[in-house]
Parts: structure tokens; C-alpha cells; sequence
């Protein structure tokens, strides 16, 4: 009689069903943290990418930092930096600061900025690596569990054969399935992620670079 993947579950041992539930909440949780990222990354791409044509458009940094504060408006990414070293380089200059302590003030906030969004980018994937890492042992062992199980019932059996144990093999390898099952997406996603979150970084280091030196040249062309 063939067993459906639930069958196999009902009848596995009370460890197996653990494992099994966990692998389960791991892979959910994986999927939910997967979504997340995948819209907030595309997102930031994005807006990225329209920040930057505004930028370097003729609008102007003045209008840039009024389009930035309007109401409604969420900023992120470069955007971000933007506004931090501007509103930084505007206050200073109006106290007529030496230049290069304006400098030094508006990139130290920059920068600041920077890890605050790198944070922001990388948020939960330490949790898909989590994931991907540790699933399969959570179900090796649930499979070796069961496995143990199937063997030790052979002890008191009077003929032991291949039928009297496939069942109890087949409830522990599908531990072993979904721990692969969690692992693999997290995994692919975690990569995919990762490599797009250093994509971002290094544009906003380039951009942070870029409105240095238009920063630094203004504050010398007004003195």
C-alpha cells in the first residue's frame, strides 16, 4: 500500500514530527523573508534609479531637497545620503564654517547614513543564511532518527525483511526532503540578495563620492 507524504508524517515518530514542523515553519519563515527582500530591493533599485536622474537632471539641489521633504515622500537609498549631507552642508555653511571642517562634517554624516542604509538593505538575510545552513542537518537528523527507530523495532520482530522497514525509512528520509526543501531557496535567494545589496552599496559609495566633490566645489566657488 502506497503512503502519501502525510501517511508518512501520522505514522513517523514523535522527533520526526518535530523536526518535520520545524523544517516546515523554517521554510515558511525563509519564503516570507524572501518576499520581503525581493519587493524592498527592487524598490530601492528603483528609486535609485529615478534619484539619479533627477540629480544630475538641471532641477537643482535646492529643488532636489524640497522634492525629497515633501510630504508623503519616503526616502531611501542615495536619496538618503542625499539629504543628510546637504541639510548638513547648508546648516554648516550658513555659520560660515571653514570649508574644510564643512567637508569633513557633511561626508562623516554621509557616511553614517551609508551603514544605516546598508543595514537596512541586508536586513533578515542573516536569518536565510540561518536557514539555509542549518536545515539540512535539522533533517539529517530527524532521518537518522527515524531510521534508528525503523531498526530497533526489527529487534523484537520474528523475521525481519524489507517490508518491515521501508515504512519507517520512508517517514524519516522525508525529513530530510523538506530540510532540503527549506534549504535551497533560502540559499539561491540569500546569494541572489547578498549580491544585489553590494550592487546597491557600491552605487551609493559612487554617488556619496560624486556629491562630495559637486559639494566641495560649490563651497569653494562661493568663497
Amino acid at each position: 500500500m502506497e503512503l502519501s507524504i502525510i501517511d508518512l508524517f501520522l505514522n513517523a515518530s514523535l522527533v520526526v514530527k518535530a523536526v518535520i514542523l520545524i523544517l516546515i515553519a523554517a521554510s515558511i519563515l525563509s519564503w516570507m523573508i524572501i518576499f520581503e527582500r525581493w519587493l524592498y530591493l527592487n524598490r530601492s533599485k528603483e528609486e535609485n534609479i529615478i534619484f539619479e536622474e533627477n540629480f544630475w537632471s538641471d532641477l537643482g539641489l535646492e529643488s532636489l531637497l524640497k522634492k525629497s521633504q515633501q510630504e508623503g515622500h519616503q526616502t531611501i537609498g542615495a536619496e538618503c545620503i542625499f539629504q543628510a549631507g546637504y541639510l548638513d552642508f547648508k546648516r554648516l555653511t550658513s555659520q560660515n564654517f571653514d570649508p574644510e571642517i564643512v567637508m569633513e562634517s557633511v561626508q562623516r554624516n554621509m557616511r553614517v547614513t551609508l551603514a544605516r542604509e546598508q543595514v537596512l538593505l541586508e536586513k533578515n538575510l542573516p536569518y536565510l543564511a540561518t536557514i539555509a545552513s542549518v536545515s539540512p542537518y535539522i533533517g539529517l537528523f530527524g532521518t537518522v532518527w527515524g531510521i534508528m527507530n525503523s531498526f530497533r523495532g526489527l529487534a523484537g520482530a520474528s523475521q525481519a525483511t524489507l517490508s518491515a522497514v521501508a515504512p519507517g525509512i520512508s517517514e524519516a528520509l522525508v525529513a530530510t526532503a523538506i530540510g532540503l526543501f527549506a534549504a535551497i531557496p533560502a540559499l539561491i535567494a540569500y546569494n541572489k540578495f547578498i549580491s544585489e545589496s553590494d550592487t546597491l552599496l557600491s552605487n551609493f559609495e559612487g554617488f556619496m563620492e560624486e556629491f562630495s566633490a559637486v559639494l566641495h566645489r560649490e563651497i569653494h566657488s562661493t568663497k
